[in-house]
């Protein structure tokens, strides 16, 4: 079996592997050229030791980034693009988090420490695929399976159970594996030993996915969910990716998290304070009926999530939303606190309820008062 790819002969790729002499490209790269989708890394994977390695590319005039020399991982860089290159190894110590690793030259030994089949694929310079653990027949029918016996790749790295699912919602075409699914429920407990930002990053990249809903479904009937994000319910999820479909959006996490619901979300997956702002913009957004104030009061991308999410729970789509959406996006109240203070409002909680009550007659007369009408009908008010 051979694969043919442009970024087998890329001049980064061609260049570390005629430096290297003994490698073979490994991992997402080939998975994705068999399954016909985008390659964006281009991973190596070499018999040689590091020092060798480092050796070798530096007789070539290659640049080296020593990225994780501990496992026998270096980024070799080429016009200023990187190749991750990492030495065969076995793990020979693993605690569900870190592991303790020995160097091999045995290509088999190296596929047998990685998670899924379909991610254990090699190929040689020439595009000649060599499978150990049967991956390539994974990979065509989008079959996910761990390698060897879940339940032990799963204590080697408790993330690999998020990683189960993200895999799924990505590659997976045939139904999720049963042993798999299972393994996940009965070691879930290990997720608790996982720093938040790997969770967080993880549940970011399948919430992500075009379709997420079947591989959360299978996360929540087998208490993973509950695990990494308390109190979230994905009954929303599959209406939420209808409506996306139906509607042309583009599949936007937050939006997906804002229909999960949980309790203490931005801790629970380590949200940036932007990441937070948004969710919390996109859950208030919903709490306004009118399009057009909830893009005044949230902003534009905050309603239309709501929108979006308002639909997948059984709203009747808005007909005129996005028009709603642009100009009370644009809307600027015409009146400041200086206005009303220049009209005889002293400064003091009467002069900021004032401006409260102007802004609150401006929003019900449809963005449409100016300055002048709006200080007349709040003097007369």
């Amino acid at each position: 079996m051979k694969i043919d790819a442009p970024w087998l002969t890329a001049p980064a790729s061609s260049a570390v592997m005629a430096a290297l002499g003994e490698a073979f490209f490994v991992g997402g790269c080939v998975r994705n050229q068999i399954m016909d989708r985008p390659v964006a890394d281009i991973d190596i994977a070499t018999p040689l030791v590091p020092d060798e390695v480092a050796r070798r590319l530096a007789a070539a005039e290659i640049k080296t980034v020593p990225t994780g020399l501990k496992h026998g991982t270096q980024t070799a860089v080429v016009r200023g693009e990187g190749v991750e290159i990492t030495t065969f190894r076995t793990d020979i110590e693993t605690d569900g988090r870190h592991a303790v690793v020995n160097f091999t030259t045995d290509i088999a030994e190296d596929a047998a420490r990685r998670d899924f089949t379909m991610n254990a694929l090699y190929a040689a310079v020439d595009g000649t695929i060599i499978d150990p653990v049967d991956g390539y027949r994974d990979a065509i029918a989008g079959r996910l399976r761990f390698i060897g016996q879940a339940e032990d790749r799963i204590r080697e790295d408790y993330l690999r159970i998020l990683r189960f699912f993200r895999f799924q919602a990505l590659y997976g075409r045939d139904g999720i594996d049963a042993d798999g699914l299972a393994a996940c429920a009965a070691l879930a407990g290990g997720l608790d030993r996982i720093a938040r930002e790997r969770v967080g990053w993880e549940m970011r990249k399948l919430l992500g996915a075009p379709d997420p809903a079947p591989s959360v479904a299978s996360m929540a009937a087998s208490g993973v969910l509950m695990r990494v994000l308390p109190g979230a319910d994905p009954a929303l999820l599959a209406p939420l990716v209808h409506v996306e479909g139906e509607s042309g959006a583009g599949p936007d996490w937050l939006t997906r998290l804002a229909a999960l619901g949980g309790e203490d979300t931005a801790a629970a997956l380590k949200l940036s304070k932007a990441e937070q702002e948004g969710l919390e913009q996109r859950r208030a957004a919903l709490a306004e009926p009118d399009p057009a104030i909830a893009a005044y009061r949230h902003g534009a991308v905050a309603a239309r999530s709501a929108q979006l999410l308002m639909q997948a729970a059984g709203s009747a789509p808005d007909r005129h939303a996005e028009e709603k959406i642009a100009r009370g996006a644009m809307a600027r109240l015409p009146l400041t606190a200086g206005d009303l203070m220049g009209e005889g409002w002293e400064s003091g909680p009467d002069l900021g309820a004032a401006l409260r009550r102007a802004e609150a007659i401006w929003i019900e007369s449809g963005f449409m008062l100016d300055r002048a009408a709006l200080l007349a009908r709040l003097g007369a008010a």
